[in-house]
């Protein structure tokens, strides 16, 4: 096979920081290269010098694209010769139909005027290439996540793309629409598009790769080709974090303590339609040093129940009894169910558990402002050596606890925002996906910071949508369908398949 794409001794340096350093990559014609590494490798920055967002001039290095030296000066020249970047934050306007997003600043128009109808019925044909069955008129602010990503694909589609690049295509999807992205993946191979990937998912990775490209610390580490040797996940985390990591989720003695939180007959209707019931009669409980999991489909009410118990946080209309050590709980508001001892990390850190502007050190204690305040008065140096100390023990890889979170990693804001209800000291801490959209060097430094405080006391009720990690981590799992708790497995009962089951006979 020929090379579509090859980018020789790529090196870009930003104030103070060579981002990447002599990176190499080659994509041959028609295959599917996956692109894996930490957070903060460069994967993204070696993706923006090739489309053009950092332009020709900008970094040190040669890119040939089909046989020619290529000089990209923007977005346009790029999109021109058929590269086409679709981001992990989508870049679509909420409020404009699909037809209009598809063909926005790329117009089926005449003397100036938009052809509506062309514009329709082109949509409708590209739509129904990536799956789609919506019509070409329908708001895209009505459709879901993996929908939106579809859109994504069709408008790239429409420029005549003949390498597509995807970065975290899956982050935020579910399984189901994780696997038709990927099964669209292949198809458009089968058309000759060529694709990159780049993803944390590794068995994702493994399902639709022809080759793998690992980058650390800005360098090219590996290349390796499945056609050639089967690729396992072990090879490409090894390159990864530039050790072997035999255990995917670290060691801990499993203890559990006294009771700690205990819920009976919780109901919640929605928060906009108070005739629809979204959580039916839930009973859980947890233990001191206990991790208890929650698995279910995208949908099934996990979240729902857990901003629902957090300070009725999401819902109308909601019954039921909290008891936490052994005393009935008023989680009626946030400051309520903070003062009773409960947390909760949101599932979408950067909307809800983070203010993104701000520096570290402000993010750090808005959840317990009167730990560094004396008469309502904010104490700075208190609020500096509090956050400080959190940096340290969560190995919060920053120059300064000044700097701004939006400038961290995802692995860095999600250790910002444990931070943040670790110093509202509770005694249980509720995880939405606290792994999501991060590096699997970063998910094991949160698999041991869980760990460390549940051999503090610390009860842990813990979301995800990946059964690997619910297995590995948890003492119990709850699952979770159409908003009832349909079951309960403790770790030797568990499996994917017994998780599964449960869902689907319900």
């Amino acid at each position: 096979m020929t090379a579509l794409l090859e980018m020789r001794g790529i090196t870009k340096t930003f104030p103070g920081v060579k981002a990447l350093d002599e990176v190499t990559l080659t994509v041959r014609q028609g295959e599917i290269h996956a692109i894996c590494g930490e957070n903060g490798a460069g994967k993204s920055t070696l993706m923006k010098v090739l489309s053009g967002v950092y332009p020709f001039g900008s970094y040190e290095g040669e890119i040939h694209y089909d046989g020619q030296l290529a000089q990209f000066r923007d977005i346009s020249d790029s999109e021109a010769k058929g590269i086409i970047i679709i981001h992990q934050e989508l870049a679509l306007v909420p409020l404009l139909s699909i037809a209009e997003n598809v063909f926005l600043g790329n117009e089926r128009a005449a003397n100036g005027v938009i052809d509506w109808n062309e514009t329709n019925r082109r949509t409708g044909e590209l739509l129904r290439k990536v799956g789609l069955r919506e019509a070409p008129t329908t708001l895209v602010d009505k459709l879901g996540v993996g929908k939106q990503q579809l859109v994504e694909i069709a408008k790239a589609l429409s420029k005549e793309v003949r390498l597509l690049i995807l970065d975290e295509p899956t982050a935020a999807l579910s399984e189901q629409d994780s696997q038709a992205l990927l099964d669209l993946m292949l198809e458009l191979k089968t058309q000759g598009v060529t694709s990159i990937i780049i993803s944390h998912k590794l068995n994702e990775v493994r399902r639709v790769a022809d080759s793998v490209t690992v980058i650390r610390d800005g360098s090219t580490v590996s290349t390796m080709d499945a056609r050639a040797t089967p690729i396992t996940e072990d090879a490409i985390v090894r390159d990864m974090v530039g050790r072997d990591m035999a255990h995917r989720y670290p060691d801990r003695t499993r203890r559990a303590g006294d009771m700690l939180m205990e819920v009976e007959g919780w109901n919640v209707f929605h928060a906009e339609h108070a005739d629809r019931q979204v959580i039916h009669d839930a009973n859980l409980t947890v233990r001191a040093g206990e991790v208890v999991g929650i698995a279910g489909l995208m949908g099934s009410g996990r979240t729902e129940l857990a901003m629902s118990l957090f300070g009725r946080s999401y819902g109308q209309n909601i019954s039921g009894r909290v008891r936490v050590k052994g005393q009935e709980a008023d989680v009626s508001s946030v400051n309520r169910a903070i003062d009773a001892g409960l947390a909760y990390v949101t599932e979408d850190r950067k909307s809800l558990g983070l203010i993104l502007e701000e520096p570290i050190v402000r993010n750090v204690t808005l959840a317990n402002l009167g730990g560094v305040s004396h008469g309502g008065i904010l104490n700075e140096n208190e609020e500096t050596a509090v956050s400080e100390r959190y940096r340290t023990a969560l190995n919060i890889r920053t120059p300064s606890v000044f700097q701004k979170v939006m400038n961290l990693s995802g692995g860095n804001q999600q250790k910002v925002v444990l931070s943040k209800w670790l110093f509202a000291e509770p005694d249980v801490l509720i995880l939405d996906e606290p792994t999501r959209g991060i590096d699997v060097g970063a998910k094991f430094e949160i698999y041991g910071i869980i760990n460390e405080l549940s051999a503090q006391g610390k009860g842990v009720l813990m979301i995800s949508s990946e059964m690997p990690e619910l297995l590995g981590m948890c003492d119990r799992i709850y699952v979770m369908n159409e908003g009832e708790l349909v079951g309960e497995l403790t770790a030797a009962e568990a499996s994917q398949e017994r998780i599964m089951s449960l869902i689907v006979t319900d």
